[in-house]
């Protein structure tokens, strides 16, 4: 069974809802059969690229809210975040052109990395305040997960990876999300925004015995050919 997440690096909820799909997961009793792939989105693809902003007075500007009144609705989501385990600090946070990000997660998926790489971005710009904008910070967190300096600055610089990128955010938009995290299981069920780890499972769950409808139900006590077992 596979799992796509659409999600961007900045987005915070999207890392909210991958610690809920990894708790799904866990609980999914078949997670080796899984394979989760993660697909570009881009909140924001019109930030010029190279450059940064702070976060908060952007937030603020762009839903037409204070500055106090958008540090409140962070507040939320940092305790939120908490809640799973995540450590926010969104106030101080800083926010750029995630195009570079996300053409570095497709090289590191050529690798077998992607899931590593996903992690450590978030971590990078969530946890830790480092940027993932600009090509020497990447080249350095990828280097932390295994990846090739030389190769990763090759690819960011010739775009190879660019057209992958923008083939995800056309098949999101084709599937109809409108917002990110974005969970599409086998193409055929969906879950829109960072979903409760129950409702994760059950997606799973109804994913798995679509494709699997003998070896779903386990057996339970009852009756049949007219006799009953004591």
């Amino acid at each position: 069974m596979r799992v796509e997440v659409w999600s961007d690096v900045v987005c915070p909820w999207c890392y909210i809802g991958k610690r809920r799909l990894e708790t799904a997961l866990e609980r999914f009793a078949h997670r080796d059969e899984v394979e989760v792939v993660w697909r570009s989105f881009q909140l924001d693809p019109n930030v010029p690229e190279g450059e940064t902003h702070a976060t908060l007075p952007a937030l603020a500007a762009k839903y037409g809210r204070s500055v106090e009144e958008m540090r409140v609705t962070m507040r939320h989501v940092e305790e939120t975040a908490a809640g799973e385990g995540l450590h926010y600090d969104l106030a101080d946070g800083v926010s750029g052109n995630t195009l570079l990000a996300h053409e570095l997660l497709h090289l590191a998926a050529e690798h077998g990395l992607q899931a590593a790489m996903k992690e450590r971005l978030l971590h990078a710009h969530f946890e830790q305040g480092r940027s993932v904008f600009d090509v020497d910070s990447l080249a350095a967190l990828a280097v932390e997960v295994g990846l090739d300096d030389a190769e990763v600055r090759a690819a960011l610089a010739d775009s190879r990876h660019r057209a992958a990128v923008q083939e995800d955010i056309a098949t999101a938009r084709a599937l109809g999300a409108t917002g990110v995290p974005f969970f599409v299981v086998d193409r055929r069920y969906g879950a829109a925004g960072a979903q409760p780890a129950e409702l994760l499972l059950q997606l799973l769950d109804r994913a798995w015995a679509e494709a699997h409808p003998l070896a779903t139900v386990p057996a339970a006590e009852g009756c049949a050919d007219g006799t009953c077992a004591v």
